[in-house]
Formats: C-alpha cells, sequence, structure tokens
C-alpha cells in the first residue's frame, strides 16, 4: 500500500532510505581524499588517478539499471542489503591493495555494490510520496546524500593525518557490512521494498515504448543530457580540485577540510534548490544554478588557497544545486510504474559521463596542467544552460497532457 503524504510509515521509509544515502554517498566521496596519498605510494600519473575513480563510477553507471530492473521482480530490501555488503567488501579490500591494479579491482567492487542504493531508494521514496510532496521528499533525500559526503571525508582526513589510509577503508568497510543487515531490518519491519506484485503490461503512453515508462521522450532526453555534462562536470572538477590545492600549497588536512566545505555547500544546494524549483520552477532554477556553477569552478582558479576555501561553500552550491532539481524531475516524464528503470536509465547515462570523465580531463591535465584542464571544465559546463532552458516546453506539455 502506497503511504499517504506525511503518514509515519511514509516519513519513516523516507527516513531509512536517506540513512541508506547517507552512508552509501560517503562511502562514494572517500577516495576523492585518498586520491592524492595513492598518487604518491603508487607513483601514479593524473590519468591513471583519474582512471581509477573512473573505475568506481563506471561500476556504478553499469550496475544502475541491472539493479532497478531487478527490483521489478525481488523488491529493493533484498538488493539494498546486498549491494551495502557488496560494497563494505569492496572497501576492505582496498586495505588489502598492493598496487593500482589491486585497487581498482577493490573499487570495482565496491562501485558495483553501490548502484543498488539510488534508483531503489529513489522508487521506495517516490512510491511513498505518490500521492503528493513527492518533490519536497526527493529533496530531503538527495540533501541525506550530500550530509554523507561532507561527513565521511572529514572525519577520514582527522584519522588519515595519524594513521595510514588503509585503516579507513578497513573501518569504512566494516561499518558498510554491519550497515547491510540494519538496512535489510528496517525495511522488513517497515514493509516497504519487499517482493512486488506482478504488474499487468498496460497499453498506450503508460507503459512507453519498449516497457520503459516515458510519457515524453524529447523531454526524458533533454533532462538525461543535461544531467550528463552536469554530472561530467562535477566530477571532473571534484576529482582534480585536491590536486589544484595542493598545487596551491594545501596539506591533506586542508584537503579534507576543503572537501568537507564543499559538500557542505553541495548539501545545502540540493535542499535550496529543490526548494527554490517549488517556487521558480525547474527551468529557471536550473539555469541559474548552472550559470553559477561555471562560473564558480572557473573563479577559484586564480585564487590563492585561503580565497579557494572561502569561496568552495558557494561554489558547492552550485554545482550540487542542479542535480537535486534534475534528479526529482525524472518522476515527471515517466509513469509511475516504471519508476524503478526511469531512475536507473538516467542514473545510468548521468552516473556513465562522470565515470568517463576524470579519465578524460586526468589525461589533459597530464598534458596541459590541472588549472587549464578545470578551466575547461568551466566552460564546459555552461554548456548546459541551453539544454536545460529548452526543458520547458516538454514539461508543459507533461504537466497539463496536451502536445
Amino acid at each position: 500500500m502506497v503511504a499517504a503524504v506525511g503518514t509515519p510509515t511514509g516519513r519513516r521509509v523516507l527516513g531509512t532510505s536517506c540513512a541508506t544515502h547517507f552512508l552509501h554517498d560517503g562511502f562514494s566521496s572517500l577516495p576523492l581524499l585518498l586520491l592524492p596519498l595513492w598518487q604518491a605510494e603508487f607513483a601514479l600519473s593524473l590519468g591513471q588517478v583519474g582512471a581509477l575513480r573512473s573505475v568506481y563510477s563506471a561500476t556504478l553507471a553499469i550496475g544502475q539499471l541491472p539493479a532497478g530492473l531487478s527490483a521489478e521482480r525481488l523488491g529493493e530490501r533484498w538488493l539494498l542489503a546486498a549491494g551495502t555488503a557488496l560494497t563494505g567488501l569492496g572497501f576492505m579490500a582496498m586495505g588489502l591493495a598492493g598496487g593500482a591494479l589491486g585497487l581498482a579491482l577493490a573499487l570495482a567492487v565496491g562501485g558495483l555494490g553501490a548502484a543498488t542504493q539510488h534508483p531503489l531508494n529513489s522508487t521506495l521514496v517516490a512510491r511513498g510520496y505518490q500521492a503528493g510532496g513527492r518533490r519536497a521528499a526527493l529533496g530531503v533525500f538527495n540533501f541525506s546524500g550530500d550530509l554523507g559526503k561532507l561527513a565521511v571525508p572529514g572525519l577520514a582526513a582527522l584519522v588519515v593525518a595519524s594513521l595510514d589510509w588503509r585503516w579507513v577503508t578497513t573501518g569504512t568497510g566494516a561499518v558498510g557490512l554491519a550497515a547491510a543487515f540494519l538496512i535489510f531490518a528496517a525495511f522488513l519491519w517497515l514493509g516497504a521494498g519487499g517482493r512486488p506484485r506482478v504488474m499487468r503490461q498496460r497499453s498506450g503512453d503508460a507503459a512507453g515504448p519498449g516497457g520503459w515508462g516515458i510519457r515524453q521522450r524529447r523531454g526524458f532526453a533533454l533532462l538525461a543530457a543535461t544531467g550528463m555534462i552536469d554530472g561530467a562536470c562535477r566530477a571532473g572538477f571534484m576529482t582534480f580540485l585536491p590536486f589544484l590545492l595542493i598545487g596551491k600549497g594545501a596539506a591533506i588536512e586542508t584537503v579534507g577540510l576543503a572537501l568537507v566545505l564543499t559538500f557542505a555547500g553541495g548539501a545545502a544546494g540540493k535542499l535550496i534548490c529543490g526548494l527554490i524549483a517549488e517556487r521558480l520552477g525547474i527551468v529557471r532554477t536550473a539555469v541559474l544554478s548552472e550559470l553559477a556553477t561555471g562560473a564558480g569552478i572557473l573563479l577559484v582558479l586564480p585564487l590563492p588557497l585561503e580565497g579557494v576555501l572561502l569561496v568552495l561553500p558557494a561554489v558547492g552550491l552550485a554545482l550540487n544545486g542542479t542535480s537535486s532539481v534534475l534528479y526529482a524531475t525524472v518522476a515527471e516524464f515517466v509513469a509511475p510504474e516504471r519508476h524503478g528503470r526511469g531512475f536507473g536509465l538516467f542514473l545510468t547515462l548521468t552516473i556513465g559521463a562522470s565515470a568517463l570523465s576524470p579519465t578524460i580531463f586526468g589525461v589533459f591535465s597530464d598534458l596541459i596542467g590541472v588549472p587549464a584542464t578545470l578551466f575547461a571544465v568551466g566552460l564546459f559546463a555552461l554548456t548546459t544552460v541551453p539544454l536545460a532552458a529548452s526543458l520547458s516546453r516538454p514539461l508543459t506539455v507533461v504537466q497539463t497532457g496536451h502536445g
């Protein structure tokens, strides 16, 4: 039964999904702090550093769609628990890695397990708030992930300052294994995420071409294209921000502080932009946040280290603000009975772009340097502005039901 808006069950499902999102996004942000340490210990080029980041993101992208499709038969709670356990094992394996290949294999395992989280929790939240308040609920859900990104690197930076990084990854993995059991038990107690009833295939737009449930193809394509460029720029900036800071004289503890400041702004950005979208609309909010993203990336390049630290919260706000708006908009273009597939497809495309960009930008960084590469990233981010502006008519069509 779908929980009504504001019911205790709906809020508890949202709370459990938020806790899962907090954990997984915190895990996903941890390698950003460790990349400079891995580069120094294993004598890696920036292209190889980018490739390591791409491995995690690539398996994260590859697993999105299978997770969404599998949940239609198996239910969400089994897959979420198994995925969390697999992520924990991957991070424990990082502590045993003797080189770049071992790290890559461990990152692949961790990313594959983490792929279950976004589409399945998004489906649970969207289902629980189908009667109303869905966009706000998904905004809170996205906000919880950025809190994890804020907390985990900050705590890890304190630990790395006195202990070897292997202790950090091993301990993180152990937390993931314990959390897998808690996630399964919580959703079992709530009666959520179990094996769904088999739904009959509907005819017409509700089922969508090929059973994807996409109600407006052009709108979904524009949304996905905007999300792909936005994700690629965000991944490129966050992967090489630590190296930009080290070039400006930052120690590893300062890098950790910088990531915390950026993710703090990002957490606020996802929540604030989601709320602003309710007033100004999706298109205006997306255009403004994308303009601010490109400008923010370009702004940090000439500043000294102290100046960069001061502006990073604002940069993070713009950098992550758009994703909350775009993410929640997936539900507008996809029929309710196909939300799992719709979120899975959207995340496969956007995270896939995020997976490719660190390797590409890493090669450019080896050739022309980190500052010049991030300048290109800032310019690339501005190309999303016309794409976001083009969403206006498709949204009107799907919301009014008139072409």
